[in-house]
């Protein structure tokens, strides 16, 4: 089997890997999009009645979208998707494209949430003396919030990546080939079904085993060096309360890097 379909296999896992690249960056960047529109401050009351109403419409429609992607299955997503851009709106859509498409606004969906619970865990204090500075919220989502807020997400990234990899087995449903539409291809020709799928796990085992390997190594390049004192800002206080260069001893609140 292998020598037959071996070459088909590596095409199909390499069909797999791009869907599940391109749909999890792309969908990162609706993710981190929608995730700063869902964090926009709620006007003011005596603010313009206009305003108001665009406010809430967007939020309603942001809202719509998380829900509706995260409650459906992305296998239904993909058959509405495909055959209902062909028999309603009578485009003909390559399987690819609809591949990618599904992909990416499913993760986008995810990856909003997430960016949201990663702004939002960022202390408010932050987001005070960003405004007390005179930053604007976009200023201060770029410079201040969201570079933290890629860090506490990087994981969940990690996570719709290798999710991605096996999810998009279920693209077969609109005859993307990609590795189990190939698997499924090979097993009906030699009704070898056990060997064909055991051949499959192993490929996307090292695939998500490779790339997990990969995005942890990322994340403690992020963190960079791990030997840090903890200073208490106390001992560098004099006793007019202004900090000084003094002696740093153990024990504080606050990271210094070394």
């Amino acid at each position: 089997m292998l020598k037959e379909y071996g070459n088909m296999f590596l095409q199909g896992a390499g069909i797999t890997l791009l869907l599940a690249l391109v749909g999890t960056i792309i969908g990162c960047i609706i993710g981190l999009l929608v995730g700063v529109l869902r964090t926009i401050p709620k006007p003011k009351k005596n603010q313009n009645p206009i305003i108001k109403g665009l406010y809430w419409l967007l939020q309603f429609l942001l809202a719509a979208y998380i829900e509706v992607f995260r409650g459906t299955p992305m296998m239904v997503q993909a058959m509405v998707l495909y055959f209902g851009s062909m028999s309603v709106f009578n485009i003909d859509m390559s399987p690819m494209f609809a591949g990618f498409f599904v992909v990416s606004i499913n993760t986008g969906a995810y990856m909003a949430e997430s960016v949201r619970g990663g702004i939002e865990s960022i202390d408010v204090g932050q987001r005070e003396a960003a405004a007390a500075l005179g930053m604007t919220h976009w200023q201060t989502m770029t410079s201040v919030i969201m570079p933290q807020t890629f860090r506490i997400i990087l994981p969940q990234i990690g996570n719709n990546l290798i999710i991605n990899i096996k999810d998009t087995s279920v693209l077969n449903v609109i005859s993307v080939t990609e590795l189990y539409f190939v698997a499924n291809s090979a097993a009906g020709v030699y009704y070898k079904f056990f060997v064909a799928f055991s051949i499959v796990c192993v490929i996307y085992f090292i695939m998500t085993f490779v790339c997990a390997r990969l995005l942890r190594m990322m994340e403690r390049k992020i963190d960079g060096d791990e030997y840090y004192t903890l200073v208490d800002l106390d001992a560098m206080a004099d006793p007019t309360g202004v900090l000084t260069s003094g002696p740093i001893r153990k024990g504080g609140m606050h990271k210094w890097g070394k």
